[in-house]
């Protein structure tokens, strides 16, 4: 809260499945004061996490979530819907998707969440699998950032495209691909994509605010347990984006992806 941050991204999983009961814990008093969005679609299985789509469990996990948090989120999303579409039919994973987007707007229409989203890993699978019938999610939540690929970039905004209208947000997550020290930030310059001056920014925070623009999102969720860490991101945020330079890039990486195809 004293770096003007009033939003908290977490998920039904997070934390050994723990997360919302810890987060009241901790948050107590505070917690009200922020924004809280969470994701649903990863249950306890035997011995490992297990992926599903199922309405009724979503609709279970939801009214978890209310009872541990203590308070309505402000958006659910759809937990990598992927993981459950990636091997069926195209027909098969649309009646599922539609299910599913289905059982989200219920619990929205029931007051479980205010709104609700959809959260992917990999949008490929997604790209044939909306029913145009179907309820369209309020936030789409992508991957960003330096390290991602042209074609998810490319299904990322075709699945922007595709199934958003006027109202939908775009957010990003996952800018350093869950690892801020990879010796990969340190090989490069990525201070290359703001605009002067830059002598004061670390490769930290160059990369943090360059990944409002890979694809464009207007919100990047970034977990971290530094708090000066958290600083300095959100000091980078009063940096602009050289967009010649990033549109230069995104030339880059497309030419590179045509060359290897051919």
């Amino acid at each position: 809260m004293d770096l003007g941050i009033t939003g908290i991204d977490t998920a039904f999983n997070y934390h050994g499945f723990a997360s919302h009961a810890t987060l009241r814990e901790v948050g107590r008093d505070l917690l009200h004061r922020f924004t809280i969005s969470t994701k649903v679609g990863f249950f306890s299985g035997r011995g490992a996490a297990e992926h599903s789509l199922d309405p009724a469990r979503l609709r279970k996990a939801l009214e978890q979530t209310n009872r541990e948090l203590g308070c309505t989120p402000r958006i659910v999303f759809l937990h990598n819907p992927e993981r459950s579409l990636t091997g069926t039919s195209p027909e098969a994973a649309r009646s599922t998707l539609a299910v599913a987007c289905a059982a989200m707007e219920d619990a929205k229409t029931d007051g479980l969440c205010e709104e609700w989203g959809i959260s992917t890993w990999d949008p490929s699978p997604l790209l044939n699998s909306i029913d145009a019938t179907a309820p369209r999610p309020a936030v789409l939540m992508i991957r960003c950032g330096l390290l991602v690929g042209v074609q998810t970039l490319q299904s990322s905004e075709s699945l922007a495209e595709k199934w958003s209208d006027e109202t939908t947000r775009v957010w990003g997550m996952g800018p350093f691909n869950c690892n801020a020290s990879d010796p990969v930030w340190s090989k490069f310059d990525a201070r290359v994509f703001l605009r002067s001056p830059q002598d004061k920014l670390s490769q930290a925070q160059a990369a943090f605010r360059v990944a409002y623009r890979l694809p464009q999102v207007s919100t990047v969720a970034v977990g971290t347990d530094d708090p000066t860490h958290l600083r300095e991101l959100a000091d980078a945020l009063s940096y602009e984006v050289d967009e010649q330079a990033v549109h230069q890039y995104r030339e880059l990486l497309h030419r590179r992806a045509h060359s290897q195809s051919v």
